[in-house]
């Protein structure tokens, strides 16, 4: 299944000892429509406060309903701000987390003097001028393969903390600012302090060969701070072409954007 979620109101995808994560009420819908208890695998655990357009999840079940009865009967039970965009059946040998080639996120900045009632859940609001080729140019210092330990959150529980950022671009359309990140996988935080760091280059509080510092520090401290977690987006998760899983474009978090 394809899943968007708002995550404002959720202590993440996880599901929780205590508070609410998405994963709880997805389970509990699929369960109603299946007859049967459903548990479901996801391909990334967001956050609290992170949302998701394109998060993917696979569930096992005995029962047998056409793609349209799982979309339509899960959806008709789960919350305005929770939805199943796609359903399709796989093989046995599909996993959500472990055969997921990437994943993309994208981090959504309003970069203007006043702040935004309306996006005040969907984007980080800096009111500092932004330079976006001061940005672009650290970010090109964390594409590759890398011990990203600098970028983890200090209860990351990833056993290694190499990975591979294959793409990271930031760009700007009017007062708003996207970063958009691939990687093959990512740990704890890291987008988010990904994020915090360019921003604080972009301000011209740091220079560029920052970034090169703090990769190779390996040490969080010297990260600066982390961006907040309403303005990140799970937006993609790529699959091997075997599998015939959609993939969605993508998608435009903010009304006029490319």
């Amino acid at each position: 299944m394809g899943i968007e979620y708002d995550g404002t109101a959720y202590n993440g995808w996880q599901r929780q000892r205590t508070g609410l994560g998405v994963q709880e009420l997805v389970e509990k819908a699929l369960s109603k429509v299946a007859n049967e208890a459903i548990e479901t695998t996801c391909a990334g655990r967001t956050d609290t406060g992170v949302h998701a357009t394109g998060q993917v999840v696979h569930f096992d079940t005995s029962a047998e309903r056409e793609s349209r009865g799982w979309l339509l009967g899960a959806n008709s039970s789960l919350p305005n701000d929770v939805n199943v965009v796609w359903v399709q059946a796989v093989s046995d040998d599909f996993h959500a987390r472990y055969t997921a080639t990437g994943r993309r996120y994208r981090y959504l900045i309003l970069n203007r003097l006043v702040r935004s009632s309306l996006f005040r859940h969907r984007a980080w609001w800096v009111y500092r001028p932004l330079d976006v080729a001061r940005m672009s140019a650290a970010a090109l210092q964390l594409i590759g393969e890398h011990d990203f330990s600098a970028f983890r959150a200090a209860g990351c529980q990833a056993r290694t903390a190499v990975r591979e950022v294959s793409s990271l671009r930031i760009h700007r359309h009017s007062d708003w600012l996207m970063i958009d990140i691939a990687a093959n996988a990512f740990l704890q935080h890291m987008v988010r302090n990904i994020s915090g760091l360019l921003v604080e280059i972009g301000t011209g509080d740091r220079d560029p060969a920052w970034a090169t510092e703090v990769l190779e520090s390996r040490d969080r401290t010297c990260g600066g701070v982390a961006a907040p977690a309403h303005g990140l987006s799970l937006v993609g998760v790529e699959y091997p072409a075997e599998f015939g899983l959609p993939v969605p474009p993508t998608p435009v978090l903010f009304p006029g954007a490319d």
